[in-house]
């Protein structure tokens, strides 16, 4: 279409997905880069004051814009699935008046509130020029988030990964220019400057969608507006605004609840597992270190697969939405099957690397922390089997709410949290098994959630999971890339270090000089063996064919990767 817009024909979800997991990756690396200079400018009392606003300010825009953007792309879907890009229009407008109302009132709570929130903090009190530098942000994030929902809702994910993208550079360049202009005034101003790099980043991520919209209106033709017009007139009715702001709320209310159950169980940790640690007879200072291993050092790790499957997500529930409207089961299943299988690709090597290389992944990435490293890492190779069901729970729930059942997987997350409590409750108490207790709870939650959302599917939606495709095959690819990194992380750390020892032997007998060689044969070997079971695994996708050729066509760029799966299936069918 002339105007830009996706049509929504039989369009798989893949292609949008693959635009906002390469902004994803983008984003990350970019998050990297700020926060690793930001932490060497202000230093360790900046970064507390720093921590200290980020959180309250994530769990507001997690309220703000969890559910409504997807209310939004799942109900312009089903107009332009019904002819009607007038109707898909007004549910954006009101979106829009909506979240500029939501975004004001936690702009004032956060703003206005942030001496008495800071000074609640132990210590942290000058945090508050922090809090307000990065309120403002509350206004425009929630706004991008209306209009991210309403191309989604079109298949069009390149205004959401390009206002990403345009956000975080300005975060980055704003954020690190005032905190170096600023640290002649104090830490406290200085990371006020860092977090003022949220607020001009979420200035420049709007105005960039705007520009877009605004585009996009102005290419639309006369006839297509003047049949726009015609359509609603012979309709003979519109929405209200309060229809359509039940409509969105009966969508965003369950799903926003559902998404805060996330950081609740995460929370669980932070009253139970301190409190238990003490009660199996672990000191206050042990008590401190083994609680930052567990929720600093291994369980951050395992949030990365996240990027792409949440990629998946957003891109699965517009298209799951046309296919459910239209009735179109075929197209329907189809998705569906190809959603799960895709997350289940993506978060199985990310369960088999980490079980296998927990510990050297640890040292590598704090090698200046090698006692924290060594403690964090049995937790970590607990976590790593959590991601296959973390990442299969996205592709799941969002099936669940593009056929409009949004409460099912709250309900399901709720019935995991619980679980998790129990568990980490007794378990974390027992002195042996410590903070290893909460890891087992998070992955228990993550399975029970993941079997119910899959048994709803099955009973909702009709669709039959091809077993041997959907897990057996990639099980296969994973457990052999599994043995390839295994074999050359220990081959080559055995022939660069010239030790038999390990890492956390060295560290138990503090053998400073050789635990210096230790750590830089850990991370040859480590980034190698990665490298290695990358290469391997995308390999062993396309012998086992766990992807299927067509598939890869509806990938950008993808002609070329089904050249590529053609000559290595073609090889494997000669050998035989």
């Amino acid at each position: 279409m002339s105007d830009g817009r996706v049509p929504l024909n039989k369009r798989t979800f893949m292609y949008g997905a693959a635009i906002l997991s390469a902004a994803g990756i983008l984003i990350k690396i970019l998050g990297a880069v700020f926060r690793i200079p930001l932490g060497n400018l202000i230093g360790d009392e900046g970064m507390g004051y720093y921590n200290a606003v980020y959180p309250i300010y994530t769990l507001l825009v997690v309220i703000a814009t969890t559910g409504i953007p997807i209310a939004v792309s799942r109900l312009v879907a089903e107009h332009y699935v019904d002819d009607d890009p007038g109707g898909a229009n007004r549910v954006f407008k009101t979106a829009l008046g909506l979240m500029c109302v939501i975004g004001v009132g936690f702009f004032c709570v956060l703003f206005f509130g942030a001496s008495a929130i800071t000074s609640s903090l132990t210590d942290l009190s000058d945090a508050v020029h922090a809090m307000r530098a990065i309120a403002p942000a509350l206004i425009f994030v929630p706004v991008m988030a209306a209009f991210r929902g309403y191309f989604q809702g079109m298949q069009n994910m390149k205004p959401t990964a390009l206002s990403q993208v345009t956000e975080q550079i300005f975060r980055i360049v704003i954020g690190l220019a005032l905190a170096f202009a600023l640290m002649a005034l104090g830490t406290d101003y200085a990371a006020a400057g860092g977090t003022f790099g949220a607020t001009a980043g979420a200035v420049a991520g709007l105005v960039t969608l705007i520009i877009i919209y605004s585009r996009m209106r102005k290419t639309a033709s006369y006839r297509e507006k003047r049949e726009v017009s015609r359509q609603e007139r012979d309709r003979g009715r519109r929405d209200s605004t309060g229809s359509i702001i039940k409509k969105i709320a009966v969508i965003a209310i369950p799903i926003t609840v559902g998404a805060a159950i996330m950081p609740i169980m995460y929370n669980i940790d932070v009253w139970v597992v301190p409190a238990r640690l003490s009660f199996a007879g672990f000191d206050a200072a042990t008590v401190r270190s083994m609680y930052g291993q567990l929720t600093g050092f291994a369980e951050p790790i395992t949030n990365l697969p996240k990027v792409l499957t949440q990629a998946i997500a957003i891109s699965m529930v517009p298209t799951i939405v046309r296919a459910w409207k239209e009735k179109d089961r075929d197209f329907l299943k189809y998705n569906i099957t190809l959603g799960l299988r895709f997350a289940f690709i993506i978060g199985l090597p990310c369960t088999v690397g980490l079980m296998i290389l927990a510990e050297p992944v640890m040292f590598l990435l704090y090698p200046f922390q090698p006692e924290a490293a060594a403690g964090a890492a049995p937790a970590l190779f607990i976590f790593a089997i959590g991601i296959v069901f973390l990442s299969s729970i996205d592709a799941l729930t969002s099936t669940l709410q593009g056929v409009g059942k949004q409460m099912i997987p709250f309900i399901n997350i709720a019935i995991g949290a619980g679980c998790k409590l129990v568990i980490t409750y007794f378990l974390t108490g027992i002195p042996s098994v410590n903070i290893k207790g909460a890891a087992i709870g998070t992955i228990v939650a993550f399975a029970v959630a993941t079997v119910l959302n899959y048994r709803a599917v099955v009973t909702y939606t009709g669709t039959r999971f091809d077993l041997n495709l959907t897990f057996v095959r990639p099980i296969i690819s994973g457990l052999v890339m599994g043995g390839v990194v295994a074999a050359v992380y220990f081959g080559l750390y055995g022939a660069i270090s010239g030790s038999g020892g390990s890492l956390a032997q060295l560290v138990s007998e503090q053998l400073q000089r050789e635990l210096t060689g230790a750590m830089l044969s850990n991370a040859i070997a480590t980034m190698t063996a990665i490298l290695a079971g990358i290469i391997v695994y995308i390999v062993m996708l396309f012998v086992s064919r766990s992807i299927k050729g067509e598939e890869l066509r509806l990938l950008p760029k993808g002609e070329k990767l089904y050249r590529f799966y053609r000559k290595v299936t073609r090889k494997r069918g000669a050998a035989k």
